[in-house]
């Protein structure tokens, strides 16, 4: 099932299915320079906050890059999780970066549908 993936910041959407992780389906959006690190929830650079919807765990997550309290506020790395429903989130560190630079000539589309 796919599910709308919503990033508040640049108002971009992308579709994620339920059966993979939320960084392949933001890779799809095409940015330049998305980290996709280890993979393996080590390395910290997809880490993502979810606003609004729900994820399930596709594995651990290192805890020197998402404390405990950061995941009670909705941190968690986009690598090791897989949607549920439609979400809203943030990037966060590493992964603003290509959300943000050349953001203007990419408003509002959305990828993957």
């Amino acid at each position: 099932m796919l599910h709308r993936v919503i990033i508040r910041q640049t108002g971009e959407c992308c579709a994620c299915s339920s059966d993979e992780s939320l960084l392949a389906g933001l890779v799809r959006l095409g940015r330049r320079g998305i980290p996709a690190g280890c993979l393996g929830g080590g390395c910290g650079v997809c880490k993502v906050r979810v606003l609004r919807g729900r994820v399930r765990r596709l594995g651990p997550v290192s805890r020197a890059r998402v404390t405990l309290d950061e995941e009670a506020r909705g941190y968690t790395l986009a690598c090791r999780v897989a949607p549920c429903s439609e979400l809203e989130l943030e990037v966060a560190g590493r992964l603003e970066k290509p959300f943000f630079k050349g953001f203007a000539a990419s408003a509002g589309r959305v990828v993957g549908k």
